[in-house]
């Protein structure tokens, strides 16, 4: 049977891991794992997740990649589930992921959107369109294939150790979810599911410093995979898997 490991990083949101945390526990297929790496928070944090029954975990060194690859490294399950701690997976969320991964071995890592539940109109359209839309569009052209989505993605065990010594996991201003799509192998199936989709706040988005500041860490991913992952050698990877008689689906 596959097992599966849920990992959410969180710093001062306590109220909002809670939410999660419940959505959790209500799932229709339980989690075999729920891990949360308290980045160092002053809240109730800490408090929450073990209330909750949680795994905690602390990590001092501040920032998302720094909790997230810790949980990673300490997941045990066949499969490594994210979520925020401002997420809110709908009841079938942990099935779906199953589902899917059953149902194609050879998929790597699937990805789903988020939807708004909270913040101003300005704040959904700006997270909506410009950041997740914007996000997807324009990193599916780069990459060739989709991007994953750090609120809202599931990874193949496999996957993780072979990008774990080759992500930037240590560095606070990298745009986390965009360094983990540069490290997959050129082989690894990215399946973007639109019907896997999980509630996500607004908050990051209620004013332009909040996503100006996503916007410069994206700026500074993609720099520091320049020119190595630039678009044209990443095609260039693909169609010698391609002539090499390897699966033309790589990269989906």
């Amino acid at each position: 049977m596959t097992t599966i490991s849920v990992v959410i990083p969180a710093y001062n949101d306590a109220e909002m891991l809670r939410r999660c945390l419940r959505a959790l526990s209500e799932q229709i297929r339980e989690a075999d794992e729920v891990i949360v790496v308290d980045n160092a928070s002053t809240d109730d944090t800490a408090a929450v997740a073990r209330a909750a029954g949680a795994t905690l975990l602390s990590e001092p060194v501040q920032g998302i990649w720094p909790a997230a690859s810790r949980g990673y490294d300490a997941a045990r399950g066949d499969i490594i589930a994210r979520l925020d701690a401002d997420s809110i997976p709908p009841a079938d969320w942990t099935m779906h992921l199953e589902a899917e991964f059953t149902a194609d071995p050879g998929t790597a890592v699937i990805t789903g959107p988020g939807d708004f539940y909270d913040g101003s109109a300005i704040a959904v359209f700006l997270g909506k369109y410009l950041y997740i839309g914007g996000y997807f569009w324009s990193m599916s052209i780069w990459l060739d294939h989709s991007p994953i989505f750090g609120s809202n993605f599931a990874m193949r065990r496999e996957v993780w150790e072979q990008a774990r010594g080759t992500v930037h996991r240590d560095m606070r201003a990298v745009h986390d979810d965009l360094d983990l799509s540069f490290a997959l192998q050129p082989g690894d199936v990215v399946l973007y599911d639109p019907t896997l989709r999980v509630g996500i706040s607004g908050r990051p988005f209620s004013s332009w410093r909040g996503f100006g500041r996503r916007l410069h860490w994206a700026y500074l991913t993609l720099r520091m995979h320049w020119p190595q992952d630039s678009p044209w050698r990443r095609r260039q990877a693909r169609k010698a898997l391609v002539e090499n008689g390897d699966d033309a689906t790589a990269w989906s």
